[in-house]
């Protein structure tokens, strides 16, 4: 079983940052992990991928000129890095991993997912 982990969350003031971790034990050539987010009430939304080699990531237009996605050297811990945060990015933001790859912004394929951190920005 994979065990995905997030942290980082918190409350910040609109226009501030915060920076989110993705901690898996197991990583394999070949995989996609992403981070994803989810209002009550709403429908999951992807937000951020790298895969493997961390070359190639896909960003969803509504946080592609604010986040940002890395990951350590052992490919391990997988980063968010939100800057300019807003209100309406207040949500649970998770991370999935595939087995495979992934392309683009879907969440087909992710088998393996973590329980979450709540981030809220107040204005």
């Amino acid at each position: 079983q994979v065990t995905l982990v997030e942290s980082g969350g918190g409350t910040v003031q609109a226009g501030g940052s915060l920076g989110l971790s993705c901690a898996t034990p197991i990583r394999a050539f070949g995989d996609t992990l992403a981070w994803f987010r989810r209002v009550p009430g709403k429908e999951r939304e992807f937000l951020a991928s790298t895969n493997w080699s961390g070359n190639k990531t896909y960003f969803a237009d509504s946080v592609k000129d604010r986040f940002a996605i890395s990951q350590t050297r052992a490919k391990t811990t997988v980063f968010l890095q939100m800057n300019n945060l807003k209100p309406e990015d207040t949500a649970l933001y998770f991370c999935a991993l595939s087995p495979g790859v992934v392309e683009g912004g879907t969440d087909i394929g992710y088998k393996y997912w973590g329980r979450g951190t709540q981030v809220t920005v107040s204005s």
